[in-house]
């Protein structure tokens, strides 16, 4: 029976992998809750190896990413071709962030997870923010993931205006809550969700920002 049950569990799990692969915990919650219909057109910029994208290609969604590295971008195609062959190469592309090469309003969801602080200084964070915003419709969903000084601004030194370093030895452009309030203001949106913040054994802080546009 217990050899069973763990049989069972192990096929549970390689089934989740197989379905969602190494997902952000925070944008798989974001999934459960209904917050991505198959219908979308779905934008992850910094795509990275892709991980975040293994759900949405297996299930039908309109996918695009870009990324500064083409070795990224050539790893995300080669994923695509697998998953979602009706896809066109064309849909990921090697591009920066402040200057994506869509048009305004163009995705119903944009996603951006551990990417943000890597903003050199505040008007590229600004400039990213603001380009991600631009190319998502109203009523598209805005998810971010991206490194905060909540809950270690006791042990985080400043460099340079909210670039600081980190307990884990990283020099990361770190956002407060203060700064998102007053980001989702400018930008006019809606929260979708409260911010959540994980504290990594006091090393660095991740927090979660989840808007929709209006």
């Amino acid at each position: 029976m217990a050899e069973s049950i763990v049989r069972v569990k192990v096929d549970l799990s390689m089934n989740l992998r197989d379905e969602f692969g190494d997902i952000d915990i925070y944008l798989f919650d974001q999934i459960l809750k209904g917050r991505f219909a198959s219908s979308m057109t779905i934008l992850d910029a910094g795509c990275g190896s892709g991980r975040n994208l293994i759900y949405f290609l297996r299930n039908q969604y309109r996918v695009f990413a870009v990324d500064r590295e083409r070795q990224a971008i050539e790893q995300i195609q080669r994923l695509a071709s697998k998953l979602a062959p009706h896809l066109p190469e064309a849909n990921f592309k090697v591009a920066d962030i402040k200057n994506l090469p869509f048009p305004d309003n163009h995705f119903n969801a944009v996603l951006s997870s551990a990417i943000l602080h890597f903003a050199k200084d505040e008007l590229e964070f600004n400039q990213m923010v603001d380009e991600m915003w631009r190319v998502l419709k109203p009523e598209g969903r805005f998810f971010a993931r991206l490194a905060s000084s909540i809950g270690i601004e006791h042990l985080i030194k400043e460099v340079a205006k909210r670039r600081y370093l980190l307990p884990d030895g990283t020099e990361r452009f770190l956002v407060d809550e203060e700064m998102l309030e007053s980001l989702t203001s400018r930008l006019g949106g809606i929260w979708l969700e409260p911010i959540k913040t994980t504290n990594v054994q006091n090393l660095r802080c991740m927090t979660t920002w989840v808007l929709k546009k209006i």
